[in-house]
């Protein structure tokens, strides 16, 4: 894989929508060169292939589903009451991004 570069970095800020100082991308610059490190070391594990890949960190991990219970809700002119604007039943929220 190539590096992560610099421009890279702010090319998938800009993406984010989210700037990044001189001083954060080099750190996330370094955090990515430890993370690429650390993939290397694993990829260079003798037989790495042949491992069982995890479903659970726990080999004994048993679990026991709920029965579906159907429950009251709150009706929903209740809850719209909570709300500064609504049709019908939408909420309406003010837009964030442009």
């Amino acid at each position: 894989m190539n590096k992560f570069t610099k421009e890279m970095v702010d090319d998938y800020a800009d993406k984010l929508l989210i700037g990044l100082t001189f001083e954060e991308n080099e750190m996330v610059l370094k955090e990515f060169d430890i993370i690429d490190a650390n993939m290397q070391k694993i990829a260079n594990i003798p037989n790495i292939s042949n491992v069982t890949p995890m479903t659970h960190a726990l080999d004994n991990f048993e679990f026991n589903l709920r029965e579906d219970e159907a429950e009251e809700s709150i009706p929903i002119e209740d809850l719209l009451r909570n709300c500064d604007k609504y049709d019908d039943r939408e909420i309406e929220v003010p837009k964030v991004v442009g």
